[in-house]
């Protein structure tokens, strides 16, 4: 099932390698620490929800509003994953471009490995991609496709159309529990109080019906367009949609301030400090807790928690300098932690991944405390960063030499 959609602003430009490579990384301890706490089906169903991936890719140092957000993270989550896939039990295939198109090659691959029907998992990645570049012509044409899909054969798909002349790209998320098929009976089982009527075109009874929606799908597109136009208004149907603007600077408007008050009151030692375990790594101070916190949400906040991604942005800035540049030494102390946390969850001894959540859980008792008090100031925490920028290894895209200036070498990827 179609599980939400984002809208997002065409956004060029490139993903430097000093930070691909802490994005990859980044992404594998993420998913790592929430298979180890949740299970593998649990980051596949965070994955299908728009809100949660836009706050992944903010906290990873993307540009948190743009369509390459998209490229980015899929990118980063195959790059940093693969060489661990099998233990960690999740696998990304696919991406952009003629890289979608190898999708069922890759599946096939993972299914030797895992015993997987890799056919069937390919026939729903192509029917998925059909959806939504032929039976859903809403003007965006598919040129991304993202599958992740589990040791158990859960699966998230999550792809990105273009429109060109909205300067527009259009995120669409995926996910199935197991269903048998996408169109004809897909439920295991319904229940609930009798409620009249019902229309069921997945009933197999329904063929008919369903071949007729195929060719009004085929037919005039404004009324396609204009149905689910009226469809999607019906608040009770509605599935999560992220709206983001095209302005580059992260406003007022775009993010929760008490929320983010908690997660300041705590890295400056006002609110409760329930996670020694975290406070006593050499070298963490006030900064990069408060990265840490914001990360710590990502990998425990429950979904509402996600209505505004751009306030993860502030865990390590952005790479075009939005809303600040990018400070690799908390970056990389945010790793150094995560990855210390996660090998020692392997290894039985869950005291700091343990703290990571706790640091989260205290975050939110200090957000409630600040009810009535002053709230932060967006600019001057703004100010604040770009003054302390060339302390903290702040670095953006456009500190880097042109392609044109750079000698060629080949890129190689460096994993914790």
């Amino acid at each position: 099932m179609r599980t939400g959609s984002a809208n997002l602003p065409l956004h060029g430009g490139r993903v430097p390698a000093w930070l691909a490579t802490r994005m990859a990384n980044l992404g594998r301890l993420c998913v790592e620490a929430m298979v180890i706490e949740y299970g593998q089906d649990e980051v596949l169903r965070r994955l299908s929800h728009p809100f949660w991936f836009q706050a992944l890719g903010c906290a990873m140092g993307m540009d948190w509003h743009s369509s390459g957000i998209t490229t980015s993270v899929i990118g980063a989550l195959k790059r940093g994953l693969s060489p661990v896939a099998h233990e960690v039990g999740i696998w990304v295939c696919g991406g952009r471009g003629r890289v979608s198109r190898q999708t069922p090659a890759e599946l096939a691959v993972v299914g030797e490995q895992t015993g997987l029907d890799a056919t069937a998992l390919a026939r729903t990645s192509r029917i998925v991609a059909k959806v939504d570049s032929a039976a859903v012509q809403d003007g965006y044409q598919l040129y991304l496709h993202g599958f992740f899909v589990s040791r158990s054969g859960g699966w998230t798909v999550v792809q990105q159309g273009m429109n060109p002349a909205r300067k527009e790209a259009r995120r669409y998320h995926w996910s199935c529990e197991r269903a048998r098929d996408l169109v004809d009976e897909p439920h295991a089982a319904i229940e609930g109080a009798a409620g009249g009527e019902i229309v069921n075109l997945t009933d197999h009874r329904a063929r008919a019906a369903r071949s007729a929606s195929l060719l009004l799908a085929c037919g005039d597109p404004e009324v396609v367009t204009g149905t689910l136009a009226r469809l999607s208004d019906w608040k009770g149907t509605a599935l999560p949609h992220l709206e983001l603007p095209a302005h580059h600077d992260v406003r007022l408007e775009s993010l929760d301030l008490r929320r983010l008050a908690g997660a300041l009151t705590v890295a400056r030692g006002q609110g409760p400090s329930d996670f020694p375990e975290l406070l006593l790594v050499p070298g963490l101070g006030a900064r990069s807790l408060f990265a840490l916190s914001l990360v710590a949400e990502v990998l425990h906040g429950a979904p509402s928690r996600f209505s505004d991604p751009a306030r993860f942005s502030l865990a390590h800035g952005g790479k075009d300098g939005h809303p600040f540049p990018v400070p690799l030494r908390i970056y990389d102390q945010t790793l150094r932690v995560l990855k210390d946390a996660v090998t020692r969850a392997r290894l039985g001894q869950s005291d700091k991944l343990a703290a990571m959540k706790r640091l989260d859980e205290q975050c939110r008792l200090a957000e409630a405390a600040t009810q009535g008090q002053p709230l932060p100031s967006l600019p001057a925490l703004f100010a604040a960063e770009r003054a302390s920028a060339s302390l903290l290894g702040g670095r953006t895209v456009f500190d880097d030499p042109s392609p044109r200036q750079r000698p060629a070498r080949p890129r190689q990827l460096r994993l914790l």
